[in-house]
């Protein structure tokens, strides 16, 4: 699943969690078990799931921000926690940026788009009077954004997806190899959806960056990604080429997930969503199993089994 060519790599990672309510005994919650993928520069990972799935903790464990329980996240081929030096985590946090779910939040309202990028710039990239004009118009060119207009505005002057531009843009201005995009479309109109994930495919293919694409919606997964993971209960349970895994799904989990992807032809009946829901109930069930087998169903395709009873 992985190799020594990657960029990121994450090999035999776990996450648990201790987890003290007010009134009760404290207990482990187990976040992530024993995940092992890569992810090549130029390319998209989707990992896909449901709340919950630990997707999204996949993704801040690659930020460090927190310590695996056991396992190891590479980068360029250099575990990422024994990263010591100021000089070394500052270029690793400079490498690997994150593009969260919501827009506005992730830009502070008191200041101009002008300063949200004015700063990377200077700061990553020590540039200063004409370079650093001519930088912030470049990015802002590149995220098909308009410096003129965009420059002075506050971010709720700008739409959601305008403000998701400006988060990839800032991601631009540092150097970024790699951006986990944690649901970045779910906030957006659908209607502009399509524009900000042909963007992200661009900056993929024309500079070469790397996303770690985590959404619950397979349908945007396989517009982007070049490899797609199935998520559930903290481990992935089926992964390969987009086309292989949803023309061919072989997890239950995996088809429940393409079976809740909304059809117009099909009238959703309170009795069909009854039937629906006992359904994932069980297949839920089902894959919160422990499957310590791994097949290749098909070449680049795998899936992860539970050991068939006596």
């Amino acid at each position: 699943m992985s190799t020594s060519s990657e960029l990121l790599s994450i090999e035999g990672a776990s996450k648990s969690f201790h987890v003290r309510p007010m009134f009760g005994a404290s207990h482990e919650v187990v976040a992530l078990s024993d995940i092992t993928i890569g992810l090549e520069a130029g390319k998209a990972l989707a990992v896909v799931g449901e709340s919950g799935s630990g997707k999204s903790t996949l993704g801040r464990a690659v930020t460090r921000l927190f310590p695996l329980s056991s396992g190891r996240i590479s980068f360029k081929g250099k575990d990422i926690a024994l990263l010591r030096s100021r000089a070394e985590r500052l270029d690793y946090l400079r490498s690997v940026q994150m593009v969260f779910q919501d827009p506005f939040s992730a830009l502070n309202p008191a200041h101009t788009i002008q300063h949200h990028l004015e700063r990377p710039l200077m700061l990553h990239r020590n540039l200063h009077g004409a370079a650093l004009a001519s930088a912030l118009a470049g990015i802002l060119a590149d995220v098909e954004l308009d410096p003129a207009v965009t420059l002075h505005k506050y971010p709720h002057e700008l739409s959601g997806g305008q403000r998701q531009r400006v988060n990839l843009a800032r991601a631009l201005a540092v150097g970024a190899e790699l951006i986990i995009a944690d649901e970045p479309t779910s906030m957006l109109d659908v209607s502009i959806r399509r524009s900000v994930l042909d963007l992200m495919r661009r900056m993929k293919e024309t500079r070469s960056i790397a996303f770690l694409y985590i959404t619950h919606d397979i349908a945007t997964a396989q517009f982007i990604a070049d490899q797609i993971a199935i998520m559930y209960a903290g481990q992935i349970v089926e992964w390969g080429r987009p086309d292989r895994v949803i023309a061919n799904p072989q997890h239950p989990y995996t088809r429940l997930l393409l079976s809740a992807v909304p059809d117009p032809a099909v009238k959703l009946t309170g009795d069909r969503s009854r039937a629906f829901s006992h359904a994932a109930d069980a297949v839920r069930a089902l894959a919160r199993q422990p499957a310590p087998l791994i097949a290749e169903v098909e070449p680049g395709h795998f899936v992860r089994q539970a050991i068939a009873g006596p």
